[in-house]
């Protein structure tokens, strides 16, 4: 939504089609004068004729919903044209397979170990243990319902902007990856 700064002068889309902005203004909640790329991607790819005929079509608790997609597809959309946000999607699915794969392996090793199948010289050495009397150490949390200790990392996950698909700072430009950096 619209701050209160923004009430005074034209928003986004009216500043950037160069009309007069209206105080019933259909664009002025969802594009506010601080964030004109957003209507300018939007404006690009979809068109203001189109974006406002299908606000007007919305009810208007749909609309910002419809705003935040239209925005993310329009800038995954400039980036890569042929793929947009789909490449995005793509990658994500084949990271989730990727770590699946890796959870299953993790948990046949988790089995095997508890069958006793594999020798216990053979097994990779235990992560460190931490004592209840002491702080825990940087690194290391507390796992919910009070189960144990993990050692993690030590911030959020976040999507890296230099591994997008459409990224322009692909690390292996000649990965092969759907939508990989746009270098042809």
């Amino acid at each position: 939504m619209a701050s209160p700064s923004s009430y005074n002068s034209p928003c986004a889309a009216c500043k950037f089609l160069r009309r007069k902005c209206m105080p019933g203004c259909i664009f002025a909640p969802y594009f506010p004068p601080e964030e004109p790329q957003k209507f300018a991607n939007v404006h690009k790819i979809f068109g203001a004729s189109n974006v406002t005929k299908l606000l007007n079509e919305l009810l208007p608790h749909q609309r910002e919903d419809a705003v935040n997609s239209l925005a993310y597809e329009a800038e995954a959309r400039i980036r890569d044209p042929v793929y947009g946000c789909v490449g995005a999607i793509s990658y994500l699915q084949r990271q989730v397979e990727r770590l699946q794969k890796e959870l299953d392996a993790a948990n046949a090793d988790l089995i095997r170990y508890a069958c006793n199948e594999i020798q216990p010289g053979s097994l990779p050495p235990p992560p460190p243990t931490v004592n209840l009397g002491q702080p825990v150490p940087p690194g290391i949390r507390r796992m919910a319902g009070g189960g144990g200790y993990y050692q993690g990392p030590a911030h959020s996950f976040a999507f890296p902007n230099d591994a997008l698909p459409w990224s322009d700072h692909d690390q292996n430009p000649n990965s092969g990856d759907i939508g990989g950096g746009g270098n042809m």
